[in-house]
């Protein structure tokens, strides 16, 4: 058994919200297995059997504890299975990475992440691998508390969708293949628009003189400059 843990806020208001894209991910991994979602204590869980038959168990977990006591959650549930923490894998938003990567991590600092740190509180260990979906730091004036909880725009739609289908493919691989095969495909992803490319200067024809062109060039200085 291997347990997913995909980090957001319980309730309407905060569905299409920033600090909810863990929820993204999971929702989507259990669509794809055709999982139903279930109330068990303080959590939504859906059990899914991921791959080729028989396939690997994973537990999604979706806390309704609120994001800051997101370990009250997923503590029991980690001790009732008897996991280590190779078997847990929380799926999270970054302030940051920029909006368009993703990225596997192991262990470290909570990064200023609530529901990281919470677990982190309840589990004694930081020891837990984690998949970073990038949502950028706020736009100048934007407090980071508003900022995680404000609904993607219409123009992110597109890349959002893509980054939760990545994201999903990425829970399916740890959750087969462990995380170093994780890290190895998906730690490059970075779906942000790719800068246009530098316009190529055009060659002087072979023969030119360089010369000749000299006053042309110094009328058309004088037409741009009238002064």
């Amino acid at each position: 058994m291997k347990l997913v843990v995909g980090l957001g806020n319980p309730g309407s208001q905060y569905v299409r919200t920033r600090h909810n894209v863990g929820w993204l991910v999971v929702d989507e991994v259990a669509r794809r297995w055709g999982a139903v979602w279930r109330r068990e204590k303080d959590a939504e869980v859906a059990e899914v059997r991921v791959g080729a038959a028989p396939g690997a168990k994973v537990l999604l977990i979706k806390p309704q504890t609120f994001m800051n006591t997101s370990g009250k959650a997923v503590g029991p549930l980690y001790a009732f299975y008897k996991l280590d923490g190779d078997a847990l894998l929380v799926v999270q938003d970054d302030l940051d990475s920029p909006f368009g990567l993703l990225k596997f991590r192991l262990g470290g600092r909570h990064g200023g992440q609530n529901g990281v740190r919470d677990i982190i509180r309840v589990l004694g260990t930081p020891d837990f691998p984690r998949l970073k979906v990038g949502i950028s730091r706020p736009p100048a004036g934007w407090d980071p508390a508003d900022w995680v909880l404000s609904k993607w725009r219409t123009e992110e739609a597109a890349t959002l969708a893509e980054l939760v289908r990545l994201g999903a493919d990425a829970v399916e691989v740890w959750a087969q293949r462990g995380l170093a095969e994780g890290q190895g495909r998906f730690n490059g992803t970075d779906l942000r628009p790719k800068p246009a490319p530098e316009p190529q200067a055009t060659p002087r024809p072979e023969g030119s003189d360089a010369a000749a062109s000299a006053p042309a060039d110094a009328a058309y200085a004088d037409a741009r400059d009238p002064h």
